[in-house]
């Protein structure tokens, strides 16, 4: 089923998850919803605070990156296979030189920045099986995995970006808060109190 995602403004997207366990409730349905949800919105990854839920759960499918030219072949096929549930995640170290990309998100339509992240990650986290795993990633698996990640930590991308463009997207973000953008996908905007 196809969730709405949740839009800029509501406090889910600052919660910090909780872990979870085997027993959450109906968790393999859950994370089908989630996949669907992505796809439908032309998504690389989707966290469970985008869909309303404050957990640390964020699934990450990076093929739409495996078309560009600029990479090698094996960079290709790695990105075309990388699509992975993770449960639990908790990134332990961060090293490399921080490089710019230009992000969006899902929550956040129309607003595109550069944001820099560093390019190597080591990852623990548990998959849809709850089998534990350690991953070693860079370049643009480890942005997609980085910026899933800090959904989990209530983190945003506009948090990373310098003031002066803060600034700038000031009023787009204002205008998201209040449902006045246009997305390709259905999407819940908070509730706003009328004064």
């Amino acid at each position: 089923m196809i969730l709405p995602v949740i839009a800029y403004g509501d406090p889910v997207l600052r919660k910090v998850g909780v872990d979870i366990d085997k027993d959450y409730p109906n968790l393999s349905e859950l994370i089908e919803n989630m996949k669907e949800t992505m796809y439908n919105a032309q998504g690389v990854g989707l966290a469970a605070q985008q869909i309303g839920k404050a957990i640390r759960l964020f699934i990450v499918d990076t093929s739409p990156f495996a078309e560009d030219p600029d990479l090698s072949e094996e960079d290709q096929k790695f990105l075309a296979d990388y699509k992975k549930v993770f449960i639990n995640a908790k990134i332990t170290k961060e090293e490399g030189d921080e490089w710019p990309f230009t992000e969006g998100c899902l929550s956040i339509p129309d607003v595109r920045e550069d944001v820099f992240r560093e390019e190597k990650i080591t990852i623990e986290y548990l998959d849809e099986n709850f089998e534990k795993h350690t991953e070693v990633l860079d370049g643009l698996a480890a942005r997609v995995v980085q910026h899933e990640y800090d959904h989990i930590e209530g983190i945003l991308f506009t948090d990373l970006i310098s003031s002066l463009k803060k600034r700038l997207i000031k009023k787009k973000l204002e205008n998201i808060t209040k449902g006045k953008v246009k997305a390709d996908y259905r999407m819940k905007f908070p509730t706003l109190k009328r004064r």
